[in-house]
């Protein structure tokens, strides 16, 4: 199958490594890839581990599991050049009345211990 991140790869040869905690994502664009496919599969523990543990409390895993299954996710376009710890992307879904959407985001990620964590979010216009 392919990936879900719209990287033109094979899900086992992309996401799938990080998502079974086989690999970390190297860099602060291919944690945000894997987890728009952790959206789209659904993998809610997944987005879990990969949200910085001090940022958990604005978080709980049965909203990322809601919002997941609740949405059919369609596709991911990075918008720009990533910086070193910044995404800016387009995640397009179908909301649950078949309505297509796009949220709109600057993601901002850490890395910590060698593993690299979602921070936070600001919305784009």
């Amino acid at each position: 199958m392919n990936c879900p991140c719209c990287s033109g790869k094979s899900y086992e040869d992309c996401c799938k490594p990080y998502h079974t905690g086989e690999k970390n994502a190297p860099t602060a664009e291919a944690l945000m890839r894997s987890r728009f496919s952790a959206f789209a599969i659904p993998n809610a523990d997944y987005l879990w581990e990969t949200t910085l543990p001090s940022k958990r409390k604005y978080h709980n895993k049965s909203d990322l599991h809601d919002w997941s299954t609740g949405n059919t996710w369609t596709k991911l376009e990075i918008v720009g050049k990533p910086s070193t710890n910044t995404v800016e992307f387009k995640a397009f879904y179908t909301d649950g009345g078949g309505r297509h959407e796009v949220h709109h985001e600057l993601s901002t990620f850490r890395m910590v211990q060698n593993r690299w964590f979602y921070v936070s979010g600001e919305f784009m216009e």
